[in-house]
């Protein structure tokens, strides 16, 4: 059977508290920076580099799938126009990593991967003035990292930037097509997203926030993207209103995330499914209703059967292979919505039963990621604010050297919540 968690309604004060954190950062630089006269701002020069960056650093460099990650030393890079130099603290490892490092995803090798990290600003480049930004602030950066020029990003549509997708997904590159990354020697390397996996990375300012010092950095590497793409997929794909009822497929990093964010935001009943009884363990600590393993239980029958018949208002899936559609779908109610938020191997197909949802006004609502400007932030927030955890959620540390073991045990499924890199070791 199914196991449940207590009975209660949501926290309400939680709730009531997310309703007020979608406040841009820009808003509130804005306010900060109103509150200054022009000659404070004129008379305030700020530190715009440290004086302690190598010349050198380490970094996990793909160049062969067939042969993982290697260790090399690649030039330190600097921050252009619009960008920051951060010494790397932490770099969580993601499943759509392991997608480029099995050639999957088709990248620009050599490479270096590691796209959600923490760190502190060493370097802060020309053109970043008024954002508020400065060499020695804690920052988590943002796998998705808004050019902030394009159509999408003038409506606030981060989400949809076409150049992170045209240079930086496609081609490695960062948004004057060139990357920051290169060997001794001068060869470039290419950079997903920002290539954490090294001990210094160029990130664009608009996909960094700032964090308080009651942030525990290392685990903080993974609000740029398990945290975020959970509340991505919950505050911006499903529009989850108060009171709605939500099955989570698939409890990794990013699902154990969406179960404790939908939560906060007052869902009546979360219904976390997966076919690890480990990863189901402690899901009832982060806010589920109910766990159900659907490698020894019918999922939908278990689903139907928690909710009185009906299904749930929203489903999310969150590894991104058929089965996981499948499930997703099988447990949606009449009229629910289904959120997917797992990246597929490749070019991937899942089947969709055409005449159930025409017929029972079902939609698929892709999410991928969230607007870092305004959801970053509002993440940090939260993990500050302890409504969300996230140092609970971080199983497993490990140094850069053995980064490439980190990704052999996400693959063969090893990984309860997530596992970082951390630089310190």
């Amino acid at each position: 059977m199914a196991r449940t968690g207590p009975a209660g309604g949501p926290d309400v004060v939680a709730t009531q508290y997310l309703r007020t954190c979608g406040t841009t950062r820009s808003s509130a630089l804005t306010e900060r920076q109103s509150s200054m006269t022009s000659n404070e701002a004129v008379q305030t020069p700020e530190k715009t580099i440290s004086d302690t960056i190598p010349e050198t650093m380490m970094a996990a460099v793909l160049r062969d799938p067939a042969r993982g990650l290697q260790i090399e030393t690649l030039r330190t890079p600097r921050p252009k126009a619009g960008e920051v130099l951060i010494k790397v603290a932490a770099c969580g490892l993601c499943h759509s990593d392991l997608h480029v490092m099995g050639g999957a995803i088709a990248f620009p090798l050599p490479a270096v991967l590691g796209h959600e990290v923490s760190g502190t600003i060493v370097e802060v480049g020309p053109g970043n003035e008024n954002i508020g930004l400065e060499v020695g602030q804690r920052v988590a950066g943002g796998f998705l990292m808004p050019c902030g020029q394009c159509e999408a990003c003038a409506s606030g549509r981060d989400e949809l930037c076409g150049p992170f997708f045209e240079l930086n997904r496609l081609k490695g590159v960062l948004y004057d097509g060139t990357t920051r990354l290169a060997t001794t020697e001068g060869e470039p390397v290419a950079m997903y997203s920002m290539g954490g996996l090294a001990q210094y990375a160029v990130v664009p300012a608009t996909a960094v926030a700032p964090v308080p010092e009651s942030i525990d950095m290392v685990p903080a590497a993974i609000l740029g993207c398990a945290a975020m793409t959970g509340y991505g997929a919950v505050r911006r794909g499903a529009d989850l209103r108060f009171g709605e009822s939500v099955a989570v497929v698939a409890v990794g990093g990013v699902g154990t995330n969406i179960v404790q964010i939908a939560r906060a935001f007052g869902a009546s009943q979360v219904i976390a499914i997966d076919v690890d009884d480990d990863k189901l363990a402690p899901m009832l600590d982060y806010g589920a209703t109910a766990v159900v393993n659907s490698a020894t239980h019918d999922a939908r029958q278990e689903v139907l059967r928690l909710t009185g018949g009906r299904g749930v208002d929203v489903s999310f899936e969150a590894l991104g292979i058929p089965a996981t559609w499948t499930t997703a779908l099988d447990v949606l109610a009449d009229g629910g919505r289904m959120v997917p938020i797992g990246l597929g191997a490749g070019v991937q197909t899942a089947g969709v039963e055409i005449n159930r949802t025409v017929r029972r006004s079902q939609s698929i609502l892709g999410s991928y990621g969230a607007r870092t400007r305004q959801d970053l932030p509002a993440v940090v927030e939260l993990a500050a604010s302890g409504v969300i955890s996230y140092k609970e959620i971080v199983s497993r540390r490990l140094p850069l050297q053995e980064a490439g073991l980190g990704y052999e045990a996400l693959h063969n499924r090893e990984i309860r919540g997530r596992a970082v890199v951390d630089m310190s070791l």
